[in-house]
C-alpha cells in the first residue's frame, strides 16, 4: 500500500507539481551529493598536497584512473537511470526493477574485471597515465587501493542512479554526503597517524565508498523505494541491456574521453614539470566544486524530464527544459564569478610549498573555465536533455562535443602554439568551441518537440515515438520479460 501511495505521490509530482517546485525538489539534494562529493576530492588534494608538489602530481595522475572507472560505472548508471524513468513514467515499475537489479549485477562483474586488469598491467598503467619519475611511486601506491575498490564504486554509482530516476534524490543525497564525510575524517588519520602517505589518501577513499553502497542499499533493504533490488528478477537478456547500453555507451563514451584527454594532457603538462601537473590538477579540481552544483542541477532535471516523456507529457517536457536552462544559467554566471574572485585564497590552499609558478597556473586554469561556465553549463544541460528523452545519438553528440573532439585538439594545439600557457586555456578553448558545434544540432531538434508539443494540446494521444526513426521510446514488457 506504501509503494502505492507514493507511486501515486511521484505520478502527480512529476505531472502536476509547478516546475519552479519540482525541479528544485529532485536537484537540490543531488547539488548537495555534488558539492559535497567536490569537497571531499578537494581535501584528499588538500591532505595529500602536505607531502609536496610530486605528491600532488600523483592524486592529479591518477585523477584519470578514477575518472575512468567512474565512467563506466556512470555508463551502466545513466542507462538504466533513463530507461527507468521512462518506464516509470509508463507506470511499468516491475520492469523497472527487472531493470535495476539487472544493470546492478553487470556493474559490479565489470568493476571486479578493470581492477584485475589494473593489478596485472599495475606499471604500465600509471605510465600510461602520465606518472614522472618522482610522482610514479605515489601514483602506484594511491592506484592500487582504488582498484581493489573497483566494484563498490560501480555498485555506489549505479544505486545512485536508480534512486534518481524515481525522484528520490535525498537517498542517494545521504549516501553519497556519509562517504564523503567518512573520507575526510580518515585522510588525516591514514596519511598522517598511519604514515599511509598517498596510500593513506587512496585506502581513505575504498572505505568511504564501502560505507556509501551500504547506506544507498538501505532504502532498497527498507521497501522505501519504488524499485526492488530482488535478485529474482535478474534478467540476463539482450533486450533489456540493449536499452540500457543505448543510453549508456554514449555516455560511458563521453566521460571517459574526459579521462583520456585528462591523461593526454598529463604527458603533456609532465613535459613542463612536476609544477605544470599539479597546477592543472588543483585547477581543474577547483573547477569542479561549481560544475559539480551544474551537474547536480542537471541530475535533478533529468528524471522530470524523463518521467514526463514516457507519460507523453511532451509539453511538460518542454516547461521542465526552459526554467532549467534559465534558472542554471543564471546560476551558473553569478557563482562563476565569485570563485573567481575567489581563485587565489582557494588556489593557495593546494600549493603548500609556496611554488609561485604552479599558484598563478593553477588560477589561469580556474578563471578561464569560470569566464566560460555558462556555455558549459548549457551543453551539459543540452546532452543530459537528451539522455531522459532516450535519444542516444544526441545525447553522444553533444557529449563529446567538449571532451574529445574540442578538447583533445584544443591541448595539443594551443600548447603547441603558446606552451604552457596555452595548455592553461585549453578547456576553456573547448568550451567554447563544442557550444558552437552542439547549438545547432540542439535548436534542431527542439524545434521538432516544440511541434510535436502544440499537436500534443489538440490531441492529447498523439504519440512523436517516431521522431529521427525511432519506432518504440520504450519497449513492452513481454520484449525483455
Amino acid at each position: 500500500m506504501a509503494a502505492i501511495d507514493r507511486r501515486e505521490s511521484t505520478h502527480k509530482m512529476m505531472l502536476e507539481d509547478p516546475m519552479y517546485k519540482v525541479i528544485p525538489t529532485i536537484a537540490l539534494p543531488m547539488i548537495i551529493s555534488q558539492l559535497v562529493s567536490s569537497f571531499y576530492n578537494m581535501a584528499d588534494t588538500y591532505f595529500v598536497s602536505q607531502l609536496g608538489t610530486a605528491a600532488t602530481a600523483a592524486v592529479g595522475i591518477n585523477d584519470s584512473l578514477l575518472h575512468f572507472l567512474d565512467s563506466v560505472a556512470i555508463g551502466f548508471g545513466a542507462g538504466c537511470s533513463s530507461y527507468i524513468s521512462r518506464l516509470l513514467g509508463a507506470k511499468k515499475d516491475e520492469q523497472a526493477s527487472r531493470v535495476a537489479i539487472t544493470t546492478l549485477v553487470y556493474a559490479m562483474l565489470c568493476g571486479l574485471a578493470m581492477a584485475i586488469a589494473g593489478y596485472i598491467f599495475m606499471d604500465p598503467l600509471v605510465d600510461l597515465l602520465g606518472a614522472t619519475r618522482t610522482s610514479k611511486p605515489y601514483s602506484i601506491d594511491y592506484a592500487t587501493y582504488i582498484l581493489a575498490a573497483a566494484p563498490i564504486t560501480t555498485a555506489v554509482m549505479v544505486l545512485g542512479q536508480i534512486l534518481r530516476s524515481e525522484g528520490s534524490t535525498k537517498f542517494s543525497m545521504w549516501g553519497t554526503v556519509s562517504g564523503c564525510i567518512i573520507n575526510v575524517v580518515l585522510d588525516p588519520i591514514f596519511i598522517n597517524n598511519f604514515g599511509m602517505e598517498v596510500a593513506g589518501a587512496a585506502l581513505a577513499t575504498a572505505i568511504s565508498k564501502f560505507i556509501s553502497f551500504l547506506i544507498l542499499l538501505m532504502p532498497f533493504l527498507r521497501k522505501r523505494s519504488l524499485i526492488s533490488l530482488n535478485l529474482k528478477l535478474f534478467t540476463p537478456k539482450w533486450e533489456l541491456m540493449q536499452e540500457v547500453l543505448r543510453m549508456g555507451i554514449p555516455t560511458f563514451l563521453r566521460s571517459s574521453m574526459m579521462s583520456i584527454s585528462s591523461t593526454i594532457t598529463n604527458n603533456i603538462a609532465g613535459g613542463y614539470g612536476d609544477y605544470a601537473l599539479a597546477a592543472m590538477s588543483v585547477g581543474n579540481k577547483s573547477m569542479r566544486l561549481l560544475a559539480s552544483a551544474i551537474i547536480g542541477f542537471s541530475q535533478g532535471f533529468q528524471p522530470v524530464a524523463g518521467y514526463c516523456w514516457g507519460a507523453k507529457a511532451y509539453k511538460r517536457t518542454m516547461q521542465a527544459l526552459k526554467f532549467t536552462v534559465i534558472a542554471g544559467g543564471a546560476a551558473a554566471a553569478v557563482v562563476g564569478v565569485i570563485l573567481s574572485i575567489a581563485a587565489y585564497p582557494l588556489i593557495g590552499m593546494f600549493v603548500t610549498d609556496g611554488n609561485t609558478d604552479t599558484l598563478e597556473m593553477g588560477v589561469t586554469v580556474l578563471r578561464s573555465q569560470c569566464a566560460v561556465l555558462p556555455l558549459h553549463m548549457w551543453v551539459m544541460l543540452a546532452s543530459g536533455f537528451f539522455q531522459a528523452l532516450g535519444k542516444a545519438f544526441n545525447s553522444a553528440i553533444l557529449g563529446l562535443s567538449r571532451s574529445l573532439i574540442c578538447l583533445i585538439p584544443c591541448v595539443y594545439i594551443l600548447s603547441w602554439l603558446f606552451g604552457v600557457d596555452g595548455l592553461a586555456y585549453s578547456r576553456a578553448a573547448a568550451d567554447v568551441a563544442s557550444f558552437i558545434i552542439a547549438a545547432p544540432m540542439f535548436f534542431v531538434f527542439l524545434r521538432k518537440v516544440n511541434k510535436t508539443a502544440e499537436h500534443e494540446m489538440a490531441n492529447a494521444d498523439s504519440d512523436i515515438a517516431d521522431i529521427e526513426g525511432e519506432t518504440d521510446i520504450i519497449p513492452e514488457p513481454e520484449e525483455i520479460i
